[in-house]
């Protein structure tokens, strides 16, 4: 299991296509918008530089880095295309924050590809990890990495 895996920063193996020249989103930082609450589109993360986006990506996922992290995605959308990052509620309490109860959702997912996933694996997940796994279960989202993901997760 990943339990020892740093949240803040790790990037999963199921997303090497885009680590690097970082072209879409990954999740350690998808994490931490909705920890800081910020929706920030993909035009937006694209407009940014390759050593912003990197910035982000190392950013740290403490309650004042997050809270900094927030400030400065408002100061860099500001003058963007798109406008100015909105915010949101900071997520809490969500399925991926709960180590005592395996959501269903996944549960289903894992099953339907012969993946044995148990309580007792899920409470030994980082949270990225679990983040990663309810994220990539969402219906309506492509579902192409989740194998993949359950794999490198569940190692």
């Amino acid at each position: 299991m990943s339990s020892r895996r740093n949240s803040a920063s790790h990037c999963f193996a199921f997303e090497q296509d885009f680590i690097g020249n970082w072209r879409c989103i990954p999740l350690c930082v998808r994490r931490k918008l909705d920890l800081c609450g910020v929706k920030l589109k993909l035009n937006h993360w694209l407009e940014l530089s390759q050593e912003q986006r990197q910035a982000l990506v190392d950013w740290p996922d403490g309650a004042d880095a997050l809270e900094q992290l927030r400030q400065h995605l408002r100061d860099c959308t500001r003058s963007m295309a798109d406008g100015m990052a909105k915010d949101l509620p900071p997520v809490s309490g969500a399925p991926w924050q709960q180590q005592a109860e395996l959501p269903a959702v996944v549960q289903e997912a894992a099953t339907v590809r012969g993946v044995a996933l148990t309580l007792e694996q899920w409470t030994q997940l980082s949270e990225l990890d679990r983040f990663a796994l309810c994220k990539l279960v969402r219906p309506g989202h492509d579902h192409h990495n989740l194998e993949a993901a359950f794999s490198e997760v569940l190692v």
